[in-house]
């Protein structure tokens, strides 16, 4: 075996995992507590505690201490902060996930990212710096907005 082949293996390290292997949960819209509808064009600040899916168009700021979801074919252009950021559409801002960002291969991100944890498919595109934070209380988010 190769050296690269050792290293894509995951030999070195006593385990096999594949990029393929890596899957990010699909959501249920009826689990969802406030859905932001195709139709709607919300400008504005919005600031929840529980999970928040962005299906239309939304501008200005959103902080939660919950997850955000932003469905193929949304539009955020705004500074957002939640526990776990999910990206299917597009963001233009910053974005601070306290717990994981993922990015789906829909997604298009323009603006810098802090997350603990980063998952992008392959067509994912992210313009932007990102800065991997580890979270607080040792691997655990805090779930509170500051």
């Amino acid at each position: 075996m190769t050296a690269r082949e050792r290293i894509d293996s995951g030999a070195d390290r006593g385990y096999h995992v594949r990029m393929s292997d890596l899957r990010v949960k699909t959501i249920d819209e009826t689990e969802i507590d406030t859905v932001l509808a195709e139709d709607i064009d919300f400008d504005g600040e919005m600031t929840f505690e529980n999970n928040l899916l962005v299906k239309g168009s939304f501008k200005g700021g959103i902080r939660s201490a919950g997850d955000l979801f932003i469905s193929k074919g949304a539009v955020v252009e705004a500074t957002v902060e939640a526990a776990t950021v999910s990206v299917k559409g597009r963001i233009i801002g910053d974005i601070h996930a306290r717990s994981r960002l993922e990015l789906f291969a829909a997604s298009r991100i323009d603006g810098n990212i802090t997350t603990p944890n980063l998952i992008m498919q392959s067509g994912s595109v992210f313009n932007g710096t990102c800065s991997m934070t580890p979270t607080e209380d040792d691997g655990e988010a805090t779930g509170e907005i500051s």
